[in-house]
C-alpha cells in the first residue's frame, strides 16, 4: 500500500494524544482563565442593546462501488416563520468571503482569547445585529411564535457545552432580546450514560462550573437539573411559565430519544427549536442521505462553507433579568450522585473548560501546526492538536478553531488545508453517518459488502484469541498494541494513526467481528476522553467494518476489510521509541 493511501485513509478525528507538552498547559491555562474570566466583563459594555427589528437571514480510497442501501431520514427544512419574516435586512446581507487570502500571519505574542474577543465585537454588538443563517434552524414543535406573557426563554444545553462561540446560545439570546424575556440555561445531568466513567464526568463537570460562572457573569441563570430530560424540563418550562425553548443538536440515538421524549411531554403551545451548533454546515443541510465516503461529502460541504463559515456575535450581558434565580449549585454533591464507575481516574493533562482549550489551541498554533501535515501520522512526533476532548464536550467550538487556524494559511498552507479537511470534512461525514445510519455502531450499519465478506470469514482460524480483559489490560503478544493501549488508559488518549492498528488488530484477536466491534467500541468509549462520539464509532466502524472505505486485496480474517499489521508500523514511524515511552515498567499500575 502506497504513503498516498494510506495517508488518505487516515482516522475521521483530527486529534490524537501526544503528551509531549502536557507540562506547558496547566501553567499556561491558569494565565488564561484569568483572562477568559475579563470576557464576559468586557462584553458588559454591550448591555444596552438595541431593540429594533434584528437583521437576520439567514482518507479512502475513493473508487468504492455505491452504497446499496443508501439511510434516508426526512428533515424538516422550515424554520420559524418569525425567522423568516423577521430576521432579514437586505443592508445586513453581506456575505462573509472565506476564500483564501493572503492573511498576515498575526503575532505569536497575542493573546488569543483577547483577539477572539476582539473579532466577536467586531463582527457584531450583539446577536440582534448579526446576519444569523436560518438554514442552522430546525423548528421541532408545531407552533412557532413565542407565547404571550411568558416569563423566559431557555437554552437547553446539551452536546455544547459553552458560552461563546455557541449557535445555539445565540440562537436563544436573540430570542430573548426580541420578546425582551430573561434566558434561562439548563443542563439535565443524568445519572450515567453509556460507559462513560468519572474520568469523562469529571472532565464535563468542571467545564460546566466554567458555563455557570460566567453565564452569572452575564445576567443569565444556570440550572444543574438532575435526571432526565423528559422528567425535569417540561416541569420546568410550565411551573416557570418559559414561552420558549432552543436546544442543541447531536446524530446519537440517546440523545435523539431525549430530544424526542421532551418534545412529546412540553406543552403544545412552546415553540421547541433546535439549532446544529457543532458543525460548521449543520448536519441536515451538508446532505439529505447517508454519504458514501469523504468523496462524496467533500464537494457538498465546501460549496456550502461561505453561507456557514463566518465569524461568531458575542453573548452579552443579557438586559433583562430574572425572578427566577439560580440555585446554588453542589458541584461536589452533583458529581457524588452519579452512578459511574470511578476506577478510571481522570487524567492530569487535559485541564476541563473553554478558558483551557483556548490554551491547548494557542499552543498547537504556535508550536505544531507548521508540522501537522508531515508528522500527524507519526505518533513519535509532536504534530497533533490534541483538542478532541474539548470539541467533543462542546467546551471549544470546532468552527472557532478553523477560523483562527486558517488565518495562518499563507505561511503553512498544506497543514492549514489538512487541517481544514479533518477538522470540518471528516468531522462532519462522522455525523453524516450516525444521523443517517441507526445502526451506525451494528455490523449491520456497514455496506453490503462488508458485510458479506466479514461473515465468509468469520469462522477462519485466529493466531492469537484474546478475552476482553486481557485487550483491556494491554497484555497481547504485540508490545506496540499494548503500548497503545496503555496510553489510552492512562492518558485518555491514543494517537489516531494508533486507533485504526489497534481497532484492526481487535478484528484479528477476537472470536467474529460482531466481539471485535463491541469490545473496540467498550474500550474506546471507557477509556477515551472523546469516547462516546460520531468519531469514535465511526474510527471503529472503518477499522473492522470498512464503513467509508472500499474492498482491497482478499486475506483470512479480514476478508476484503484493509489490513494494518506491525512491520507497516515500523515502516513509517519510530516504534521503539514509542513502544519504550508506554510500557508497564513505567505503568505498574494499570490505572
Amino acid at each position: 500500500m502506497s504513503k498516498n493511501d494510506k495517508q488518505a485513509h487516515e482516522t475521521t478525528r483530527c486529534n490524537a494524544n501526544d503528551s509531549e507538552y502536557k507540562k506547558n498547559i496547566e501553567k499556561k491555562s491558569d494565565k488564561k482563565k484569568t483572562a477568559f474570566s475579563s470576557l464576559s466583563n468586557s462584553l458588559k459594555t454591550s448591555t444596552k442593546v438595541s431593540m429594533k427589528k434584528p437583521n437576520h437571514n439567514g482518507s479512502c480510497r475513493e473508487d468504492s462501488p455505491k452504497l446499496q442501501s443508501k439511510g434516508k431520514r426526512k428533515v424538516e427544512d422550515r424554520a420559524p416563520r418569525l425567522i423568516e419574516g423577521e430576521m432579514s435586512n437586505p443592508r445586513m446581507n453581506k456575505k462573509r468571503k472565506i476564500e483564501d487570502q493572503a492573511e498576515a500571519s498575526p503575532s505569536r505574542e497575542r493573546n488569543l482569547l483577547e483577539s477572539i474577543n476582539k473579532s466577536r465585537l467586531s463582527t457584531a454588538k450583539s446577536v440582534e445585529e448579526f446576519n444569523f443563517n436560518k438554514k442552522r434552524i430546525r423548528l421541532l414543535s408545531k407552533t412557532e411564535s413565542i407565547r404571550e406573557n411568558s416569563q423566559g426563554i431557555i437554552y437547553w444545553m446539551s452536546r455544547d457545552q459553552r458560552v461563546q462561540d455557541n449557535w445555539a446560545f445565540l440562537y436563544a439570546q436573540w430570542l430573548a432580546l426580541k420578546h425582551k424575556l430573561p434566558l434561562h440555561v439548563c443542563f439535565c445531568l443524568v445519572p450515567k450514560f453509556l460507559d462513560a466513567t468519572i474520568r469523562h464526568f469529571g472532565f464535563m463537570l468542571k467545564g460546566l462550573h466554567e458555563v455557570a460562572e460566567e453565564c452569572k457573569q452575564l445576567n443569565i441563570s444556570f440550572h444543574l437539573l438532575i435526571g432526565f430530560a423528559k422528567d425535569v424540563l417540561p416541569d420546568f418550562v410550565k411551573e416557570h411559565n418559559i414561552g420558549g425553548m432552543v436546544t442543541d443538536f447531536s446524530p446519537l440515538r440517546l440523545p435523539l430519544e431525549w430530544i424526542e421524549n421532551v418534545r412529546y411531554n412540553l406543552p403544545e403551545d412552546i415553540p421547541f427549536i433546535q439549532v446544529d451548533a457543532h458543525n460548521v454546515v449543520p448536519c441536515w443541510v451538508a446532505s439529505d442521505k447517508q454519504e458514501y465516503s469523504a468523496r462524496t461529502i467533500r464537494k457538498k460541504i465546501h460549496d456550502k462553507l461561505p453561507q456557514f463559515l463566518t465569524d461568531f456575535p458575542p453573548v452579552i450581558q443579557h438586559p433583562f433579568s430574572s425572578s427566577l434565580k439560580a440555585e446554588l449549585i453542589d458541584w461536589d454533591a452533583a458529581a457524588a450522585s452519579l452512578q459511574v464507575d470511578r476506577t478510571v481516574k481522570e487524567v492530569d493533562w487535559a485541564k476541563p473548560g473553554t478558558a483551557a482549550g483556548l490554551t491547548r489551541m494557542e499552543s498547537f498554533i504556535n508550536e505544531q501546526l507548521k508540522h501537522f501535515n508531515t508528522d500527524r501520522n507519526n505518533p513519535s512526533k509532536t504534530a497533533l492538536s490534541n483538542m478532541s476532548p474539548w470539541f467533543h464536550f462542546g467546551q471549544i467550538s470546532v468552527q472557532r478553531a478553523v477560523l483562527e487556524i486558517r488565518k495562518y494559511r499563507n505561511k503553512f498552507k498544506d497543514s492549514v488545508d489538512s487541517y481544514i479537511e479533518e477538522a470540518v470534512v471528516r468531522r462532519e461525514l462522522a455525523d453524516n453517518f450516525c444521523f443517517y445510519n441507526k445502526q451506525y455502531d451494528k455490523i449491520a450499519g456497514a455496506s453490503d459488502w462488508a458485510q458479506k465478506t466479514l461473515q465468509m470469514h468469520s469462522k477462519d482460524k485466529r493466531p492469537y484469541v484474546y478475552t476482553l480483559k486481557e485487550l483491556e489490560d494491554g497484555r497481547t503478544h504485540d508490545s506496540l498494541w499494548n503500548a497503545a493501549q496503555l496510553q489510552m488508559i492512562h492518558e485518555g488518549k491514543m494517537h489516531g494513526f494508533l486507533r485504526m492498528y489497534w481497532a484492526k488488530k481487535i478484528l484479528e484477536w477476537t472470536a467474529s467481528p460482531e466481539e471485535a466491534l463491541q469490545f473496540s467500541i467498550y474500550l474506546n468509549d471507557r477509556y477515551e476522553l472523546d469516547g462516546r462520539d460520531p468519531n469514535g464509532y465511526v474510527g471503529c466502524m472503518w477499522s473492522i467494518c470498512g464503513i467509508h472505505d472500499q474492498g482491497w486485496k482478499e486475506r483470512p480474517i479480514f476478508g476484503k476489510i484493509r489490513y494494518m499489521n506491525y512491520n507497516g508500523c515500523k515502516r513509517k514511524f519510530d516504534v521503539g521509541q514509542f513502544e519504550k515511552k508506554y510500557n508497564y515498567k513505567k505503568f505498574t499500575n494499570p490505572l
